[in-house]
């Protein structure tokens, strides 16, 4: 986990992300692409991701807690996985 822990503190501050905020969701995230790379498809998981960050991003924009607003996106997600049910692939 280090390159990965090296990569993350240069790019979120580079995209001016509050380490914080990533500290606080990473393990979260990387567990939602896991269960979409392995429930819906490979490619899907990161640009699920992405879609995550967006709606994060535009709800944070808005006012919101930018924290909430990952965890709020995450749960959408989450909600969609169940609906497709195990093996949904």
């Amino acid at each position: 986990m280090d390159a990965l822990q090296d990569w993350t503190g240069q790019v979120a501050p580079a995209l001016g992300v509050d380490p914080g905020l990533l500290a606080a969701t990473a393990d979260d995230v990387l567990d939602m692409v896991r269960e979409v790379a392995h429930g819906v498809a490979r490619p899907a998981a990161p640009l699920t991701a992405y879609l995550v960050g967006l709606a994060a991003g535009r709800a944070a924009a808005g006012g919101g807690d930018p924290e909430v607003a990952v965890r709020d996106a995450l749960a959408q997600v989450e909600a969609l996985l169940r609906e497709r049910g195990p093996g949904a692939g």
